[in-house]
């Protein structure tokens, strides 16, 4: 009997080795491999993608967990010839990780534009190294999570971001809120943006204007003025009134084993659940050797199941540090008691988030919050200027940084050298100035010049700061 003579219904039961020769056979039937396309071991599968003869549908269906295989295989340039809208048979997971693979060509992209599927089309948007006419074509789409991605784009055009920041979508006005390059007035008529999670957006940013904090204090959405009173560079009469707040949610941000056999436990570690894996991990009795292997599980749930333990030896904390979960990570990031070689890892953390956290850790050292001072994140920056004991020449650096928000809390550390002060106190903005004015410590010929300043808030914290 020949491969081709096999009754698809059958060829799941076959064994790997036999299915494997049948996936691979170059006069294997679309029949046979569409048999095969379902078969348990992910090698057979693989094989199925990379064959010439298997189906279009059924290439769609393997695309999501083969897209190499699928985007290599030989018959695929014929496909497209026979079917130019080849993409719009793929389900939406098979287009997106085809559009995942840095190597996707541009016949991918074109039609993962043209698929009706929104989440591809979002996953376009957010994609690397796209041309300008086709980031501007997707700025149009119908779809708000497509124009919500091409929001979050790194190096918009300006009239791309003022197009977006006046989108009918407040999803999309919310991306516009966070962006770093925002021109002023288009962040001042977000202040007043009809829905609060975009105010509440706007007043997260670390370089919002006192002008605009004083706006967004008089908001009457409790989201956004619980937003508001956790910034720490409020001017006196702002905090003083959030405090105060009627709403409980101002007032408080303003505030701010068994035993088994052996056997047993061996089975679990290779059981084909992950849930079962994952209670392997929580138990009592699993020792440093087999935590070590299920922090490196393929199961997102089994590597969470290892977070939760307290007894993890180094190697698991590593693993653990490297996981692609962001708030595993982060969790890793702020736990007690870290080895240097977990430390130096999270150091080169990808995501801004992890490393903030690591700025403030009593226990990172004097070198690595030097880094850390220098990150090219603003977030981080300013996170190691909150550190208890940064030292005078990171405190200098920081002091000296381009992004406002980041000077506004050097100038309110404790330990700031006091030649600093001088230069803090006629920045060239007013929350620094304010910062400066807010300070215990002042010299009186400082506070004086403060008790002049061009900002009202700045001469009242002047004047308040001395009583």
């Amino acid at each position: 009997m020949t491969f081709s003579e096999l009754d698809p219904r059958t060829l799941t039961a076959l064994g790997v080795e036999g299915a494997l020769e049948a996936a691979g056979a170059p006069r294997a039937t679309a029949d046979t491999l569409f048999g095969l396309s379902a078969h348990p071991d992910a090698r057979v599968r693989a094989r199925v993608a990379s064959h010439p003869n298997t189906p279009v549908e059924v290439l769609g269906t393997l695309a999501a967990n083969f897209p190499r295989e699928v985007l290599g295989n030989p018959g695929l340039p014929l496909m497209r010839l026979a079917r130019p809208n080849l993409l719009g048979v793929f389900p939406a997971e098979g287009v997106i990780a085809l559009l995942a693979l840095p190597e996707a060509p541009g016949w991918v992209l074109d039609g993962a534009a043209r698929h009706e599927d929104f989440g591809v089309r979002t996953a376009l948007a957010a994609r690397a190294n796209l041309s300008p006419a086709r980031v501007e074509a997707l700025a149009q789409d119908a779809g708000w999570q497509v124009r919500e991605a091409v929001a979050k784009r790194a190096n918009l055009p300006e009239p791309l971001v003022r197009q977006l920041a006046a989108d009918d979508d407040y999803d999309v006005r919310k991306a516009v809120a966070v962006r770093a390059d925002l021109p002023g007035d288009v962040l001042r008529t977000l202040v007043g943006d009809g829905h609060g999670i975009v105010r509440a957006s706007v007043a997260r940013r670390l370089d919002l204007p006192l002008d605009c904090m004083l706006t967004l204090a008089t908001d009457d959405d409790s989201d956004v003025l619980a937003t508001l009173a956790r910034r720490v560079d409020l001017p006196r009469n702002v905090r003083e009134w959030l405090a105060g707040n009627e709403n409980t949610l101002v007032r408080a941000a303003a505030l701010q084993a068994w035993r088994v056999p052996p056997a047993w436990l061996t089975r679990a570690e290779h059981d084909a659940d992950p849930e079962v894996r994952a209670a392997l991990a929580r138990r009592p009795d699993a020792g440093p050797e087999l935590l070590t292997r299920l922090a490196a599980d393929e199961s997102e749930t089994v590597r969470r199941a290892v977070l939760e333990r307290n007894d993890l030896p180094e190697e698991a904390v590593l693993l653990l540090a490297r996981s692609p979960e962001q708030d595993i990570r982060l969790h890793v990031a702020s736990a007690e008691g870290l080895a240097a070689s977990v430390l130096d890892l999270l150091l080169e953390d990808p995501d801004p988030a992890v490393r903030t956290i690591l700025a403030v850790r009593p226990d990172l050292g004097p070198e690595r919050l030097d880094r850390l001072a220098t990150d090219p994140d603003p977030e981080v920056r300013r996170a190691a200027a909150y550190a208890e004991t940064p030292g005078d020449e990171v405190l200098g650096r920081l002091a000296a940084d381009p992004n406002a928000g980041v000077r506004r809390a050097a100038a309110r550390h404790p330990h700031l050298p006091p030649v600093l002060l001088p230069t803090l106190a006629t920045d060239r903005d007013d929350g620094v100035r304010l910062s400066v004015a807010g300070r215990e410590d002042l010299p009186e010929d400082l506070r004086e010049r403060l008790r002049g300043d061009p900002d009202g808030s700045v001469r009242a914290e002047a004047e308040g700061s001395a009583t």
